[in-house]
């Protein structure tokens, strides 16, 4: 047996094992058998099978070389049935006859003979090799070649033409060049012309690509001649056909993406056509043969758009003339060049659909029509080319870009972006938010990215861009111009109020605490920024790089400019922020050395080179705002960087003797002063006082001199300002006593610290101040030139305050001498002050001027975003506004400060200066802020004015509350006080804890501000309830009586509220401190965020909130004595308001103060059962049912405080039901809301889920507290709950005995709905009516039927609550018996 191959086994041994089988004549182990055709069977199915023709390898004829490895032709899958194969055909023979492989034609290969070719030696000499030449040489009259082919290229392939002697001529590009060159037929014999070739004659002249070049020279022109000829004669056998599908067999066998590159556009122009003799050939035109088709040149007179134009000749359709002279021109490729011919006309709009906004290189947005000429660089080669201007998405494109210059230039369009849409300039004319969209697209980090370029210029443009983003001009310079107002320089953080989702914000704050600490320097910097672009700046290392820059770089002045205004921006944003600028490592210290030196070179006015070692007022200014975050920053400053040096230096020369420019100078100076008033507010820098106090006094000696004279340029009243400012705090710091230090708190060791300044060294300041504050009292009748003061008269005015406020506070000094000066302040300058018209004038102006007056002059910024806070100023505010030139704001609070100043100091001075009060212009101004508008939406630039406005309000109430207690005031203006301090206590934000402390303390509760209680207001009550309609029963004694005691229990009222309404400690003692001027316990200028105000629109039932809250925690509740006190006193407090100052309620809606009520009863279940608390809550709900107020009632509305209604009714419901034991106040509470206009599902609660609560529900009709038909009508349309009521009547559950309120409604419910006859009623509806009827008329209880047959009209004086048919009428008569007999017909149906 033969064994089979191994592995390992070579050839040799595969053919012994042929020899060794064909020798033994085995039978083969598989039988060869001839399967016909698929379509048509066998083809001879009588012959047998092949078995003995065998395939034996023979290698005796195989060629010496394997054939080349070349994709073979394709196979077929089966013989023509026309043409079957000869069986004993020999197989050699006719694959030697059908063979069209390349083996086929290189049977015999004949090696190049160089025997005959000489062999030259190179010949030194001294020109280059190979040689050089130049471009214009030897270039003229010689035809362009085609392709991308190198100059040196170009001139060997002329050389070569020359050389050859072959004429040029136009090339001709072919479609295709087979392998081993194209096959060009050039002689055809005329029998053959226009027969087997459609396209035409072709001439075969000679072999044009077998050369036989490297053959012997007598065998060369034989053998490419024989080559040729056979070449021919097989083209001319060949028929159209055949050639077509030969050149498809060629196509498939070449590689298709070497085909594809032979027939693209460039291989067109590389691979042209031999060249010829330069008149055409006489076969005619050439031919494109492609494979797909034949194609057609077009006519020798036509251009071709592919065809080389000639040498000087104008492009088609190009704005500009070729020259020979252009490089890599020689070929001229149309499609490549289209982008330089004109821009296609600018399609004009028809419809409204949005389009892509464009903006020009200064930020500008273009209009989609505008026409722009494209000298102006607008025009590229993106989408929509014809329209001029950049889309933000390109611009975005060219960020990435790697050319620095088109970085740098989007860079900087994009920051003019932002400004302008910032300033508002973009208005409506685009959708949405560009500073969103570009947030979004995350350009708050390719501008971190883009600061770390190598380029100084995309530096430079990225902080520019930066600077656009974070800082808006018009906040930093409001906030400068009121640095001297009543406390101007204590302002609100530049952070977002909300740092976290609505989700997050709902999670406990302790547990959010825990969860928020660990990870808040593990979230990415894209989450941080999310929620605040600050956080997530600083969470990528900005602050290193800034300075990086400064101190490395040495950027030029206006990025030295910008970088400042960056860092002053990040250090407003919070403590925190703060905090890291100061620690970061190097930075002050490179921001003081650099740019706040002590000596510099001196500069003059124009452009500077450089900032570095040139002191700058923006690096003052950023101390300044460093400082102003808290005490120990202020400390580490004036402590760690030798800021006192600084300040010796630049506040010991006037401005004009500093070497540096007038503006610069003056703005510096202006800097140190408020660095130094910063300090001093901590109770820092005396020492410097002692030094520089011979500057300040000439200084100030200067100042009524250049008043009086002319009025000082801006930038001169803003330094005297500041110089007053200055000393105002130093003179505070000379009054306050050394604090007793407390043993848990760190900042209270650093306040222990006595004051460096004594009063004798600040006594003598009050006699140079006070000129002052003549002079510019005098420019008060001219109204132009009393706005262009500015600054300067309050900042006077709280100097005076603060001087007489330390003077009285000296223990060692007569209280006589004090007293006498003001004496002769206020007859000589105060008194005849109040009788000028233009004061008058001023008060008239408070309410154009006012946030509070004009909500609509406190709307968002256009561009304003919850994670970048923003003042939203653009520019200088408006001349009739809080911070323009015409408000009269901070001067009538600086006055007024000053007036209870000396009215608390001299009580027999505040009669007199209480005349003030007496101007209409007060009288209007409050009442219109009082008025039911709408406030104004709480926006950092609301929060900043209100709190100046609230300043103002709440001295004038002070100064009305001191007048009182001297001198009866008047009814009408004392409700009107009263009313105005009810209304600021509720508006009143973070960091104004002492104001609401000092209101509940002194006007809210106070007597003389309650006129009513003398003048019959609980008479007047009484009377009122009387007459009125909505009040039918009465559940207690009358409300006047009730308000009379009220009036007697005021301070124990006031005392609770103290009590519930207490704010946080911490921030109280702050307040207290920078209200008081008691500088050692000033812990920051920094105010905490204005979230929310202080105490919520509802708290005159904080208390009520706060009794319900604790039981809910503690089951056990409270002791008795103090829970019926406590809501008693909260009782009385809300009806009093209720009755005679409705208007500080109008905020809480009547469902809210509906839901305050029902946590009366849900406290415990004793406390609605003390008389007083009876009395009160049945007064207070007289007064939610009277009809003017009833129809506000909307239950279904978002309630604040309360998730929701339907809970908490479900609780009241529940409660009622375990301890009310039928009380009737307690059931007229549950029947309010049962009324039919509110939601459904209430009463569904009551019919469904708490049916045993209707026994208790024992309210007669005539104690209802509303009309009967608010029950009753329209009639109810819920299914579920009709059914609920039939039922509850049929069961008995209902009765006129245990409910007659509710056995009325649910009687003329279920009338109406088994006598309508609609006949849009669903079939469900129409067969539970025809039920329900069914059933009333087989009822056994007499009474009933009656009652559901019979109804009529609701009519509370009756019994039963309602009135009866005394017969049915005929319609509903008529119904019934047409029921009756159906049912006699068909039975009763099953209940």
């Amino acid at each position: 047996m033969l064994s089979r191959p191994k592995p390992g086994e070579s050839e040799v041994d595969l053919l012994r094992f042929q020899s060794q089988f064909l020798a033994a004549g085995a039978t083969p182990a598989v039988q060869l058998v001839k399967k016909g055709s698929r379509r048509g069977g066998d083809a001879n199915p009588d012959q047998p099978p092949l078995q003995d023709r065998r395939d034996v390898v023979m290698l005796d004829n195989l060629p010496d070389l394997p054939p080349a490895l070349v994709p073979a032709p394709p196979k077929r899958a089966k013989p023509s049935l026309g043409c079957p194969l000869p069986e004993h055909e020999d197989p050699e023979e006719r694959l030697n006859r059908h063979d069209q492989h390349i083996t086929a034609v290189l049977t015999k290969i004949i090696e190049r003979d160089t025997s005959s070719v000489a062999v030259n030696l190179p010949v030194p000499s001294g020109v280059a090799f190979p040689p050089v030449f130049h471009r214009s040489q030897g270039r003229q009259g010689k035809p362009a070649t085609s392709g991308k082919r190198s100059i040196f290229a170009q001139e060997i392939a002329a050389r070569r033409a020359s050389e050859a002697k072959i004429p040029p001529v136009r090339e001709v590009a072919s479609t295709l060049d087979p392998p081993g060159g194209a096959m060009t037929s050039e002689a055809v014999t005329p029998r053959e012309q226009g027969s087997q070739l459609p396209w035409g004659s072709c001439s075969f002249q000679g072999p044009h690509l077998v050369t036989g070049k490297g053959l012997r020279s007598q065998e060369a022109e034989q053998e490419a001649q024989t080559i040729h000829e056979e070449n021919v004669a097989r083209l001319q056998a060949m028929a159209p056909e055949e050639i077509l599908q030969e050149q498809q067999r060629l196509l498939a066998q070449l590689d298709p993406s070497l085909v594809a590159f032979l027939r693209s556009p460039s291989r067109t122009h590389e691979q042209a056509g031999e060249k010829a003799s330069g008149e055409q050939r006489p076969g005619g035109p050439s031919v494109e043969v492609t494979g797909e088709e034949l194609i057609m040149p077009a006519s020798a007179s036509e251009p071709r758009q592919e065809d080389e134009l000639e040498p000087g000749a104008p492009a088609l359709a190009l704005p500009v003339t070729r020259h020979k002279e252009w490089l890599h021109m020689d070929t001229v490729e149309l499609e490549k060049l289209q982008w330089t011919q004109d821009l296609p006309p600018l399609r004009q709009q028809q419809t409204q659909e949005r389009m892509q906004a464009r903006f020009s290189l200064q930020g500008e947005l273009l209009a989609p029509d505008v026409d722009l000429p494209t000298h102006l660089g607008l025009h590229h080669h993106g989408e929509e080319a014809e329209r001029a201007g950049y889309s933000l998405q390109e611009l975005f494109h060219l960020t990435r870009s790697q050319v620095s210059q088109q970085r740098a230039l989007a860079l900087h369009v994009l920051a003019q972006i932002i400004s302008r849409a910032q300033a508002g300039e973009f208005g409506d004319r685009l959708v949405g938010s560009v500073l969103h969209l570009l947030l979004d697209a995350g350009f708050l980090f390719l501008l971190r990215f883009s600061l770390d370029d190598r380029v100084e210029g995309v530096i430079a443009a990225a902080v520019r861009a930066l600077r656009a983003l974070l800082v808006a001009p018009g906040d930093e310079k409001l906030l400068d111009s009121t640095f001297s107002w009543y406390l101007g320089a204590a302002v609100f953080p530049l952070m977002p109020s909300q740092e976290e989702d609505e989700d997050e914000d709902a999670e406990p704050p302790g547990e959010k605490a825990k969860r928020k600490t660990p990870e808040e320097g593990n979230r990415p910097p894209s989450d941080l920024a999310r929620h605040d672009v600050i956080k997530g700046l600083l969470a990528t290392n900005l602050l290193p790089r800034l300075r990086y820059l400064l101190e490395v770089t040495c950027p030029g002045p206006s990025v030295v400019l910008d970088i400042l205004a960056v860092l002053i921006r990040l250090a407003r944003h919070s403590l925190e922020s703060a905090t890291r600028v100061l620690e970061c490592p190097r930075l002050i210290e490179t921001v003081v050395r650099e740019f706040l030196p002590t000596s510099w070179s001196r500069m003059e006015v124009g452009p500077t080179p450089s900032l570095h070692r040139v002191p700058c007022a923006p690096a003052m200014k950023l101390l300044r705002v460093l400082a102003s975050a808290g005490r120990n920053i202020a400390a580490r400053l004036l402590s760690s960087f030798d800021l006192r040096s600084r300040l010796y230096r630049f506040i010991a020369e006037a401005p004009q003797e500093l070497a540096l420019p007038p503006e610069e100078a003056e703005t510096l100076s202006t800097e140190a002063f408020r660095l130094w008033a910063v300090a001093a507010c901590y109770g820092h820098g005396g020492d410097l006082y002692r030094e520089l106090y011979p500057v300040l006094m000439q200084t100030l000696q200067a100042v009524p001199k250049e008043l009086s004279s002319h009025v000082p340029r801006p930038l001169a009243l803003q330094r005297i300002a500041s110089l007053l400012t200055l000393l105002t705090q130093l003179t505070l710091a000379a009054s306050s006593t050394t604090p007793e230090p407390s043993s848990d708190s760190a900042e209270a060791s650093l306040s222990a610290i006595p004051s460096s300044i004594t009063w004798t060294q600040v006594s003598g300041l009050q006699p140079l101040v006070e000129p002052c504050l003549r002079e510019t009292l005098k420019l008060l009748p001219r109204p132009e030139m009393w706005s262009a003061l500015g600054p300067v008269p309050p900042a006077c005015l709280l100097f005076m305050d603060a001087y007489y406020q330390a003077w009285s506070q000296q223990p060692g000094l007569c209280p006589g001498d004090w007293l006498q000066d003001m004496e002769r302040l206020s007859e000589e300058l105060l008194l005849p002050l109040l009788s000028q018209p233009a004061l008058g004038s001023l008060w008239d102006s408070l309410r154009c001027c006012s946030p509070l007056c004009n909500p609509q002059s406190c709307a968002p910024a256009p561009e304003a975003l919850p994670s970048l806070v923003s003042l939203g100023c653009t520019g200088d505010p408006p001349h009739l506004s809080l911070a323009g030139s015409a408000s009269p704001f901070p001067f009538l609070t600086a006055l007024l400060s000053l007036f209870n100043t000396l009215g608390q100091i001299h009580k027999g001075l505040c009669g007199q200066l209480a005349a003030i009060l007496a101007a209409p212009g007060v009288q209007n101004y409050f009442l219109q802020c009082m008025a039911p508008e709408v406030a104004p939406q709480l926006t950092p630039f609301t929060a900043w004015a209100l709190r100046h406005e609230y300043h103002l309000q709440y001295l004038v109430l002070s100064l009305a509350q001191r007048a009182a207690t001297l001198q009866p005031v008047s009814a009408p203006s004392a409700a009107l006080y009263h009313g105005m301090a009810l209304a600021l206590l509720g508006r009143l934000l973070p960091g104004s804890e002492h104001l609401a402390h000092e209101l509940l303390l002194s006007c809210a509760f106070r007597l003389e501000f309650l006129p009513e209680r003398a003048s019959g207001g609980p008479e007047a009550a009484d009377f009122f309830d009387q007459l009125s309609l909505g009040s039918s029963g009465d559940l207690g004694c009358g409300r006047g009586a009730l308000l009379a005691q009220a009036c007697l229990d005021l301070p124990s009222i006031r005392s609770c509220y103290l009590t519930h309404c207490s704010l946080a400690r911490a921030g109280l003692l702050a307040s207290q401190a920078l209200y008081r001027g008691e500088l050692h316990r000033v812990p920051a200028l920094l105010l905490p965020v204005p979230r929310e105000p202080l105490l919520p629109t509802d708290w005159p039932f904080l208390p009520l909130i706060h009794l319900y809250h604790r039981a809910t925690d503690t089951p056990s509740g409270l002791p008795p004595a103090d829970t019926v006190g406590t809501a008693m006193r909260a009782l009385q407090w809300v009806l009093i308001l209720e009755s005679w100052r409705p208007q500080a309620l109008w905020a809480v809606p009547p469902a809210a103060c509906l839901a305050r009520l029902m946590c009366v009863f849900l406290v415990d279940s004793e406390l609605f059962r003390e008389t007083p608390v009876q009395r009160l809550v049945a007064a207070l709900l007289a007064q939610l049912c009277q009809p003017e107020v009833l129809p506000k009632l909307n239950l279904d509305c978002p309630l604040p405080g309360l998730a929701s209604f339907q809970d908490l009714y479900a609780n009241f419901l529940e409660h009622f039901e375990a301890v009310s034991f039928g009380d009737h106040l307690f059931g007229a509470l549950v029947l309010l809301p049962l009324q039919r206009r509110f939601s459904a599902t209430l009463r569904l609660a009551l019919f469904g889920e708490h049916v045993g609560a209707l026994r208790a529900l024992g309210l007669p009709l005539t104690q209802l507290p509303v009309s009967l038909e608010c029950y009753t009508g329209p009639p109810e349309d819920n299914l579920a709950l009709l059914q609920l009521y039939f039922r509850a009547l049929v069961t008995g559950a209902l009765r006129p005995r245990w409910c007659p309120v509710l056995y009325a409604v649910a009687v003329a419910h279920v009338n109406s709905f088994i006598f309508s006859q609609d006949p849009k009623s669903s079939d469900e509806v129409k067969a539970a009516r025809r039920s329900m009827l069914q059933k009333t008329w087989l009822l056994t209880d007499e009474g009933l039927r009656q009652h559901l047959l019979h109804y009529k009209l609701p009519n509370s004086a009756l019994p039963e609550g309602f009135e009866l048919y005394p017969q049915l009428p005929p319609l509903r008569q008529q119904y019934l018996q047409k029921l009756i007999s159906g049912i006699l017909q068909n039975g009763v149906s099953e209940t």
